[in-house]
């Protein structure tokens, strides 16, 4: 078992997330992470769903999210010729004495520094998964305070796929 990323194009209309969270449910395939947003046409969404399957299982599911009715396309996203990132935001405690450590640390990751308070510092990064999870063991050093973190979003490089 693998974890896969498959790239879906919708119809953008109430229902079809539903829908389509519904086809893994009723199989029993758990979806690990799912994005979604319009792209370039309103009238469309691109759905990123994380996977853990094995080629047969991907396979399948592919086959059945092309038989659905808002469903116009899937890709599976290879890592080798996709582009694939997730951003995080993150709140570290930050004393005075603290903070020209985690800028530098930040600058590395070529992270940016959204907020500073007297006692934290709220940064943002983006980046493939391994990255990010680097960023977040970097910042646990310091006092990790509160996260939240998006799931993959991704598409193939190369010409229009959709």
């Amino acid at each position: 078992m693998n974890k896969r990323i498959l790239s879906v194009l919708v119809e953008n209309h109430a229902g079809v997330l539903s829908r389509i969270a519904g086809l893994f449910s009723r199989r029993g395939y758990n979806i690990d992470s799912l994005s979604v947003g319009t792209v370039e046409d309103p009238a469309f969404s691109r759905m990123t769903i994380g996977i853990t399957a094995d080629d047969w299982q991907t396979e399948q599911i592919m086959k059945q999210l092309n038989k659905q009715v808002p469903v116009i396309k899937v890709v599976e996203l290879l890592p080798e010729d996709s582009l694939i990132r997730e951003i995080l935001i993150i709140k570290v405690s930050a004393p005075v004495e603290s903070r020209r450590e985690i800028k530098d640390l930040s600058d590395l990751y070529k992270a940016s520094v959204l907020d500073i308070t007297q006692d934290t510092m709220v940064l943002e990064v983006t980046g493939q998964q391994k990255k990010i999870e680097s960023f977040i063991d970097h910042m646990k050093t310091y006092g990790l305070l509160e996260m939240a973190r998006s799931s993959s979003v991704g598409m193939q490089r190369g010409p229009k796929v959709f």
